[in-house]
């Protein structure tokens, strides 16, 4: 949609817009964001056989605020994408959100978990929000984790949750408990959860964040989830970086209406699945998805040449006093750096149909879109957990290989320099990443390396490679 137009913006909802009538929500979502709307929502809507009767409607809830729920509350769940080439852009009224909910409101979340008519659930929470120990495992003595576990043990009482007595629990896999459990006392049949988050395997985290909780407030509740839900697996990419104030200008102007929350993103887009979806699902492949049988060769692909090669940017690229990607990419010398780090990782990409050249083209396209402002510090958020999946593998499989992972190693080494100093850092475990800063000389290094991998705190050769990185890029 793109109608220039100077007039008064007009009122932006369901009885203004000229969309199709609203489907009911047969698929949910936790972790209602710019991401989801940009992708999630485009590919169901986009899936629809016939667009003027769609079939699929989302209903989706907050994460930590509940701002953009009351936002696209008052906007009957509309809002506006917009796709921002590196010469134009393109304005899309989205209508497949139905629901826009406040996470607090756990009491509908339930309600339509338990309903027949849900057939998935999705997720973007981030990587930290599963609440997982080592190797993705199941932790009832995370604190978080602990407080929900207390709080469900004590009001879980003949089969079924007094969900009274259940408040709001902490962590997203302590709601989907509740949920499930609300589905089967209600005889309501599987459902499959897709994780999107950016994390290697996420089905198995999901997995094991949703049915350890599961099964450790009741032994049945637990076999009940892992005979009829599915976890299935993706990898997700489109970049989406946090939309400026002037872009509420630039849809007002360019569409006539008065669209508080619109979502800036790229052009570009891609969702691959693996799994099964015992409820049924959209046709997200008539929107280009991909259903593969294997799936860990496009996670890697996706975790190291993209994530691996944002997050050595995001620390070496402030380093060096850049603020975006495409400034970072702009550098002669940080665009070597990533050059170097795809070298490394490319050499353990080796699955036939990944194209990583044609992947790694593309990449520099991306990235050197001047009109996509993605910040430099929002990608370097989470270091701590990030890193252990974009450059520790890389640096492992290198050094396996008998070779030095130079690149990788740059990519941690960045992250330590860029924290010399700091105060206060966004991070899911940012008590632990400050405790390990504020120690002083090389046992700072082997703290900060030992959240990312303990392993690696034990080989001299790293520890001495990561070292001298420290002093170049300082």
């Amino acid at each position: 949609m793109t109608t220039s137009n100077t007039t008064e913006p007009r009122p932006f909802d369901r009885s203004t817009v000229d969309v199709a009538p609203a489907p009911r929500p047969r698929l949910v979502h936790i972790g209602l964001g710019a991401f989801h709307r940009a992708h999630q929502l485009w590919y169901t809507q986009h899936s629809e056989d016939d667009a003027a009767h769609p079939q699929w409607g989302y209903a989706s809830f907050s994460g930590r605020s509940a701002d953009l729920a009351h936002a696209l509350e008052s906007q009957d769940g509309l809002y506006t994408l917009v796709e921002r080439g590196p010469d134009s852009d393109e304005y899309e009224v989205i209508s497949a959100l139905v629901e826009a909910r406040p996470a607090e409101n756990v009491s509908r979340l339930w309600e339509l978990l338990a309903a027949r008519s849900t057939a998935v659930l999705t997720i973007t929470v981030t990587e930290a929000a599963y609440n997982l120990g080592e190797g993705l495992a199941f932790d009832p003595a995370q604190s978080p984790v602990a407080a929900d576990l207390e709080a469900l043990t004590a009001a879980f009482v003949d089969g079924a949750f007094d969900l009274a007595a259940v408040g709001v629990p902490a962590t997203m896999a302590g709601k989907v408990v509740v949920g499930l459990a609300e589905r089967r006392r209600q005889d309501a049949g599987g459902l499959a959860v897709v994780s999107c988050d950016n994390l290697s395997a996420n089905d198995v985290a999901a997995h094991n964040a949703v049915q350890g909780l599961a099964a450790a407030v009741d032994p049945s509740l637990g076999a009940w989830v892992e005979d009829n839900v599915s976890f299935v697996a993706t990898s997700i990419d489109r970049i989406t970086p946090r939309s400026e104030d002037s872009v509420l200008e630039d849809v007002a102007r360019e569409t006539g209406y008065a669209d508080r929350v619109p979502v800036v993103t790229e052009p570009f887009r891609s969702w691959v699945l693996q799994g099964e979806f015992p409820a049924g699902r959209p046709d997200w492949e008539k929107a280009g998805a991909e259903f593969v049988d294997d799936i860990e060769p496009f996670e890697r692909r996706k975790l190291w040449l993209l994530n691996g090669s944002h997050s050595l940017m995001a620390y070496a690229g402030q380093l060096r006093g850049h603020a975006t990607v495409a400034d970072a990419i702009g550098d002669p010398v940080c665009r070597a750096w990533v050059d170097e780090f795809w070298d490394e990782a490319s050499q353990h990409l080796t699955t036939p149909g990944l194209d990583v050249p044609g992947y790694r083209e593309a990449l520099l396209d991306r990235f050197s879109n001047p009109r996509i402002a993605h910040h430099l510090a929002q990608i370097a958020m989470d270091g701590s957990t990030k890193l252990q999946m974009r450059a520790v593998p890389v640096l492992k499989a290198e050094r396996a290989a008998g070779r030095p992972g130079t690149a990788a190693a740059r990519a941690i080494a960045a992250w330590i320099a860029y924290l010399d100093g700091r105060t206060e850092v966004s991070d899911a475990r940012s008590e632990l990443v400050l405790q390990a800063n504020q120690i002083t000389g090389q046992d700072r290094l082997l703290a900060l390396l030992g959240l990312l991998d303990a392993e690696l705190t034990h080989d001299r050769d790293v520890v001495a490679q990561l070292g001298g990185l420290i002093d170049e890029l300082r």
